[in-house]
């Protein structure tokens, strides 16, 4: 008999996921990935998370991340925060600082509450090749022409993963949903792009609204959070400690100079605990969901 998958739903400031123990289970397909982000037939999130046991020696836990298509990524950092909520549920922390393994490196944590856990997410880079970016010109700030009339200024930087960041006046009127998928299909970014739009209120808060690689527009974003601070850090437009307001909730952003890691702050919380049985095919389970409505066991 295989052993069933259990899983949590979790979310950060909105930001939802399905976090999957993988400790004795291979990774998810590509079909389960999609069945299980599906909101009308499965459980329903931005991205999968799986557990699984460390890879470095100082790590308690290591993750790996699945966009809704099976398609794997870097970085997340609504997502660490998530995972380290769920290990320390789990008991697998000694105590409130530990480290975990991601798929872009080894990530410090300091866990004061479900509403602030602290997770250093690496030095942010501006490097045209590290995030990539395909231009001629190595400047912080590049001019894209989109389309006809379509002429965006934009900050490349990679937080572990890519991100473009736009500065708008006013992020509810900006469109995301024109010009998120339009840069992430661009020649200009080989290896796709997060597309943050982002307003400053002042020097330490601001506003943003990410459309992210294999989910569309989320109501948050770690990643995206810290990329648009640190470029507007680099820029000198807002000052080193920022709070960044999202759809979903708002994320504390620290970075002491160009030089440290970047750090990200915010909450984590459990919605359900769930139970995959032991024949989890995607296949079937497709075929099982038509008829028997309550395949997955949802516990409070």
């Amino acid at each position: 008999m295989v052993k069933p998958l259990t899983f949590s739903k979790m979310h950060g400031a909105g930001n939802d996921f399905v976090v999957l123990d993988l400790r004795d289970h291979t990774a998810p397909s590509p079909a389960l990935c999609q069945l299980l982000a599906d909101r009308r037939r499965g459980v329903g999130c931005d991205l999968i998370l799986g557990v699984e046991a460390p890879r470095s020696p100082m790590a308690v836990a290591a993750y790996r991340i699945w966009t809704a298509n099976g398609l794997s990524s870097s970085q997340c950092g609504n997502g660490a925060r998530c995972i380290a909520a769920w290990v320390m549920r789990a008991g697998l922390a000694p105590g409130p600082d530990f480290t975990l393994d991601s798929p872009s490196g080894v990530h410090s944590v300091a866990f004061v509450s479900e509403d602030a856990i602290r997770i250093d997410m690496g030095r942010p880079s501006f490097d045209h090749d590290a995030v990539p970016v395909k231009s001629v010109l190595k400047q912080a700030h590049l001019s894209f022409d989109l389309s006809e009339g379509l002429l965006l200024s934009v900050s490349p930087v990679t937080i572990g993963n890519p991100h473009a960041v736009i500065e708008v006046n006013d992020v509810d009127a900006a469109p995301v949903a024109m010009v998120g998928p339009m840069l992430q299909a661009s020649p200009h970014f080989p290896d796709t792009v997060n597309v943050g739009f982002v307003e400053v209120l002042g020097r330490d808060h601001i506003r943003l609204r990410v459309f992210e690689f294999g989910a569309g527009e989320t109501l948050a974003c770690g990643s995206g959070a810290c990329a648009a601070a640190a470029s507007l850090m680099q820029r000198g437009l807002v000052d080193r400690s920022v709070r960044v307001s999202l759809r979903g909730g708002d994320l504390q952003i620290d970075w002491s100079d160009s030089q440290a890691s970047i750090a990200l702050t915010g909450p984590a919380r459990f919605v359900f605990d769930g139970v995959l049985s032991d024949d989890r095919t995607a296949e079937n389970l497709r075929a099982r969901l038509s008829s028997e409505p309550h395949l997955t066991e949802i516990h409070s």
